[in-house]
């Protein structure tokens, strides 16, 4: 299926929390779900269950880039959506991939091309990189894509900068919420199916 396509079906379908509300736009908690966390995210980012297209591979995760939005299809016909950064201009990543490596509280390394990008920011690291924690720019959880068997160098992974959740500016991967990476990696299995468009 080609990204308007997707886009458009995707589009066309109301959330379940909000069924006046379509996929794309914001979505208001249900009245019955309990205070969620405050986040330092636009609400529209807060992990919300919404309808999707019922030939959706359950289990698969879809990625809207210029949305912002995760789809992690949970069921027929239904996604949680999570709400990601995605990479700046030319560094976005586009295709199909499958998570090929999970890892809690991963080590850091830039790759060659991010240290010539920006020197300042990463040179320190080219060496011998960052051992995984609080202050690690990969966050809690990551899950490393791959095409044909090999690393793509592009993840899935948490962030110490949750405010940049719904803009274009990472190095490619795509960035969620600590808490929401953690809750995603707890039910993602490796061999996961990523589409991203």
């Amino acid at each position: 299926m080609n990204r308007r396509a997707f886009v458009t079906t995707l589009a066309a379908l109301p959330v379940l929390a909000a069924p006046s509300v379509g996929l794309t736009q914001a979505a208001k908690a249900p009245a019955t779900a309990p205070e969620a966390p405050k986040w330092p995210i636009a609400p529209q980012f807060y992990p919300t269950e919404v309808r999707v297209r019922k030939d959706l591979a359950v289990g698969s995760l879809i990625i809207v880039s210029d949305k912002f939005f995760l789809y992690h299809i949970v069921a027929p016909g239904r996604a949680m959506r999570y709400g990601v950064a995605v990479g700046k201009g030319e560094l976005k990543f586009r295709g199909q991939a499958v998570v090929g490596r999970k890892v809690e509280w991963p080590s850091w390394k830039p790759t060659p091309e991010m240290v010539q990008r920006s020197p300042e920011h990463y040179a320190r690291y080219a060496e011998n990189g960052m051992p995984g924690g609080p202050k690690n720019p990969l966050g809690a959880r990551a899950m490393y894509l791959y095409q044909n068997g090999h690393d793509t160098a592009i993840r899935i992974h948490g962030t110490t900068e949750p405010s940049s959740i719904g803009h274009a500016v990472s190095n490619g991967c795509l960035r969620m919420v600590n808490d929401h990476v953690i809750a995603l990696y707890d039910q993602i299995e490796l061999g996961t199916p990523v589409t991203v468009y």
